[in-house]
């Protein structure tokens, strides 16, 4: 029987995603980092705050993220798990609402304000078409808590080998890499060393853009993304891109002794065939192994 191996678009194994919030005015000089290096990025924003001082302003959302994804953030930004249903409800839909009028295309993702998050918000939030949700934390800052109460750990302390690169198993409780002030360049070297393509890496980064400025800390940005731009076997996506392929690829018809495979989908699938080829299945395709 044939192997397969599920992989990301033009036969990569790795996938960089960024996700940042409250769309203050540092996020003109972030994009124009990425997109200089080719990163692609997540940009959480409230709809119903208005402060030009401090914020961009929304006639120049659709051009300055464009390339790029926005995502909701609520909108007026308070602590969701305190809130009424009804208040949840109208704080995640009306941003949506808001969003898509100014972006032009729908938006089906969304960082939880402040980090609230629990199991009604998560229902209310899928209801209301989100697809994935995103935490105020990270598996680094986890795993660093963990080994020094465990060892009284002293220094900057990494994720052993591969783990902290993994797919999430619970996309309405995304949880990040790292951010970017927790050892981003370390990670990214890490990430960048990662050789098995017989597995699926993500990195996924994390913050907000004025703590750059608050930090005195841009260069940390602008060395980690020319550093990791470019590289051959990393996608750069959104993160509605990944949730996309994947249900893409999830939605791939294969034949019980595993002969052929059809897509139903528009978009392609990609996938490594018996560890030796990288087979590109276009949308509507059915397509045969040797």
């Amino acid at each position: 029987m044939n192997k397969i191996y599920k992989a990301f678009p033009g036969g990569k194994h790795k996938v960089l995603t960024l996700s940042y919030d409250d769309g203050k005015l540092e996020d003109r000089r972030l994009v124009s980092i990425f997109n200089k290096y080719g990163i692609k990025g997540t940009f959480n924003l409230n709809s119903g705050i208005i402060d030009p001082a401090i914020r961009i302003p929304q006639a120049e959302w659709k051009d300055l993220y464009a390339g790029h994804e926005v995502a909701v953030h609520t909108c007026t930004h308070p602590t969701i798990s305190r809130c009424p249903g009804t208040e949840i409800v109208q704080e995640i839909l009306n941003d949506r609402i808001a969003l898509e009028k100014i972006m032009g295309y729908p938006v089906r993702g969304m960082a939880f304000p402040n980090g609230a998050c629990d199991d009604r918000i998560c229902r209310i939030a899928a209801d209301l078409g989100i697809k994935y949700a995103r935490v105020a934390a990270d598996q680094y800052a986890d795993v660093c808590a963990a080994k020094a109460y465990a060892a009284q750990a002293q220094g900057p302390i990494l994720l052993g080998d591969a783990t902290g690169f993994n797919m999430p198993e619970n996309y309405m409780r995304w949880l990040p890499t790292c951010h970017h002030n927790h050892n981003l360049i370390e990670f990214g070297k890490q990430f960048i060393s990662l050789k098995k393509s017989q597995y699926l890496y993500m990195m996924y980064v994390w913050g907000h853009s004025f703590e750059f400025t608050k930090n005195d800390n841009w260069n940390v940005m602008e060395e980690f993304c020319e550093m990791i731009g470019g590289q051959d076997d990393i996608w750069y996506a959104t993160n509605i891109e990944i949730v996309n392929y994947n249900a893409v690829f999830d939605n791939l018809q294969f034949s019980a002794d595993n002969t052929f495979v059809y897509n139903p989908s528009v978009s392609s699938a990609w996938m490594k065939v018996n560890d030796k080829e990288y087979v590109e299945v276009k949308g509507g395709e059915t397509h045969y192994f040797n």
